[in-house]
């Protein structure tokens, strides 16, 4: 499914994927008070035509009542596709790639991703984040790849 939301376009899997993740945060007593996609740099938006941890991040936001900001943060260079790349190369590939476009205004944060390989697209994203005042991030995604 998500291949098929990712490299297809399918985006019912996105929705699909994103209620399955919601019902799976329902029963947490915390929520955060700002959700915000992994964003995508724009040659790549402009390729897909869409943002699949955007489409993950709108049903969990709308199932469980929570603010969706797909505009705090931007992907400022362009980087390689991290799913081609060995470890190494995906610890280095994102550094430095993510800036904080507005006013964060939230201590509680989520981000959203589709899939969580070495976490390095999220701990350079959380890197931003904290630096604006953000005191406590999660991380959300719907797979994590098994290391080899």
């Amino acid at each position: 499914m998500i291949q098929g939301l990712k490299y297809r376009g399918d985006l019912a899997y996105g929705r699909i994927l994103g209620q399955l993740l919601a019902r799976h945060l329902a029963t947490r007593h915390t929520r955060p008070d700002v959700v915000i996609p992994v964003p995508l740099a724009s040659m790549r938006y402009r390729e897909r035509g869409f943002n699949q941890a955007r489409e993950l991040a709108r049903p969990v936001c709308k199932l469980l009542d929570l603010t969706l900001r797909s505009d705090l943060v931007i992907r400022h260079r362009e980087t390689r596709e991290q799913a081609a790349l060995d470890r190494n190369e995906r610890l280095t590939n994102t550094q430095r790639a993510f800036s904080l476009v507005a006013p964060l205004l939230a201590r509680h944060v989520a981000i959203v991703d589709d899939v969580v390989t070495t976490g390095s697209t999220a701990n350079e994203m959380a890197k931003v984040l904290r630096a604006a005042g953000a005191e406590w991030i999660e991380v959300w995604a719907v797979a994590r790849a098994e290391r080899k």
